[in-house]
């Protein structure tokens, strides 16, 4: 009766593994035959050339197209020193150990065990007394066998969270490489912006000068003094602003390079033009970009990962194969484990196979589900956002060049209306406030230049760092 029974239960456990396993493949294959595909185009719109192929190689080390050695040397101890980069280092080397522990898993374990005691017996009515003590050792064996590929199911997601962190890592790289070209630009056009402040101060010091030797011999009066004075003092006060920008960039960058603040004055305190950005660029086309980009490939890892969880989560409803062993001796000295006086072999084998949880297999894969689709939203989400900073840094670079150049030609033409009217204040045919005038338009768009060619530069910063360049493997 018994074993009528425990055939019974084995034929009905197989069947129900049976069907577990048919509706585990489908709901798997019908699940990534749904996946949805964003869709790339296959240009720029902004892009005015014709399509050539991404120069991967270029893009590692944009930077160095700026032909500026100080950028070069900044970039280079960023990336060799930031505490950022290095911590984001450091998650490699953990979701390595990570990924060792769930390839561990689909291998037996192996235990020793020692073990000994002594027992003493005294009988009352005879004062008898005995002892006895016994001494054992074994092997203990234990392996829970991957039938239907649960653990590599949990390793493939492993593997993808490595795959992932790298990325990441690529990433840290990619910002940081642009924030400490941005900072470096910041620096560069507030030293050129100084100095534009300063040739004004020389004009307009002149001016009031003059202003107050006409006043004094008769020929001027106390108004245009006064007027000429507020004109110097005004251009006078944009330079604490101009140099506290100076100060909190320097240390900015000393920070991105892992330094304190202050240690790399020496290295940026000789004033350099603004650099300019590189006269072309291999755009290649958006697929190629995405492809580039560190951030679009963690996703992309980050959705196999949650795949491969879903289907992990699927077989738990699956039959599970435990296999335990043991081998070990007895003996009645410690010194006689090596000639025990007796051998003990086990051998167990054991298939379980889930018939009741109250709903917790089938609610942990409608949860995988769910940070499926989190995760496939945001693998769209991040190749929406790299497609649209590529596209807003082609319009910047292009509007940020057209505007450099009209505002060169208005600078030009300024700087011989003030050269003009100065010669004509100082010959008594125009008034002051003409002079005064074609000074401040001359300082206004003198400053507007170096803003813009600053605002290309970086234009140019974004858009490499949209293409995803700034990083190399290891």
């Amino acid at each position: 009766m018994n074993r009528a029974i425990s055939v019974g239960v084995a034929h009905v456990m197989i069947a129900a593994g049976c069907a577990l396993i048919l509706s585990s493949c489908g709901t798997e294959v019908g699940r990534a035959s749904t996946r949805p595909l964003l869709s790339v185009p296959d240009s720029w719109q902004q892009q005015r050339t014709k399509n050539t192929p991404l120069d991967t190689s270029a893009l590692s080390t944009w930077w160095t197209r700026f032909n500026d050695p100080v950028l070069d040397e900044l970039v280079a101890s960023a990336l060799r020193s930031s505490p950022d980069v290095n911590s984001a280092l450091s998650r490699i080397a953990e979701y390595r150990a990570r990924r060792g522990t769930e390839r561990s898993r689909l291998f037996p374990s192996l235990d020793a065990n020692v073990s000994g005691g002594r027992t003493r017996d005294t009988i009352r009515e005879n004062h008898l007394t005995t002892s006895n003590q016994s001494y054992a050792a074994s092997l203990d064996a234990s392996w829970q066998v991957d039938l239907f590929g649960r653990q590599r199911q949990s390793l493939a997601a492993a593997s993808a969270d490595l795959a992932q962190i790298e990325e990441d890592y690529y990433g840290s790289q990619v910002s940081l490489a642009a924030d400490v070209a941005s900072a470096y630009l910041n620096l560069r056009s507030a030293e050129a912006q100084l100095l534009v402040v300063q040739r004004s101060l020389e004009t307009r010091s002149e001016t009031a000068q003059l202003t107050q030797w006409r006043e004094q011999a008769g020929t001027g009066d106390a108004l245009d003094t006064q007027r000429s004075l507020a004109a110097l003092d005004l251009a006078r006060a944009s330079i604490p602003s101009l140099q506290l920008t100076i100060a909190q960039t320097r240390n900015q960058l000393a920070l991105l390079s892992g330094a304190t603040p202050g240690s790399l004055d020496p290295l940026l305190a000789p004033p350099r033009d603004v650099p300019l950005g590189p006269p072309d660029l291999a755009m290649g086309i958006p697929a190629e970009m995405l492809r580039q980009r560190p951030d679009v490939r963690a996703a992309e890892r980050g959705l196999e990962a949650a795949f491969a969880r879903t289907r992990a989560a699927q077989r738990a409803r699956l039959p599970a194969l435990n296999l335990r062993g043991s081998i070990g001796v007895e003996a009645l000295t410690a010194g006689r484990l090596y000639n025990p006086t007796s051998t003990v072999i086990s051998i167990l084998g054991e298939l379980t196979a889930p018939i009741f949880d109250a709903g917790r297999i089938r609610q942990t894969i409608t949860i995988q589900r769910e940070l499926e689709q989190q995760s496939l939203n945001t693998y769209d989400s991040t190749v929406l956002i790299a497609l649209g900073e590529v596209e807003n840094a082609l319009v910047a670079v292009q509007n940020n060049t057209e505007r450099l150049t009209l505002l060169s030609r208005a600078a030009a033409a300024a700087g011989q209306a003030a050269v003009l009217s100065t010669l004509q204040y100082q010959s008594g045919q125009v008034d002051l406030l003409v002079s005064l005038d074609a000074q401040r338009t001359l300082l206004d768009l003198e400053q507007q230049v170096v803003t813009t060619t600053a605002n290309r530069a970086s234009a140019y910063v974004q858009l490499y760092q949209a293409l995803g360049g700034g990083w190399t493997g290891r």
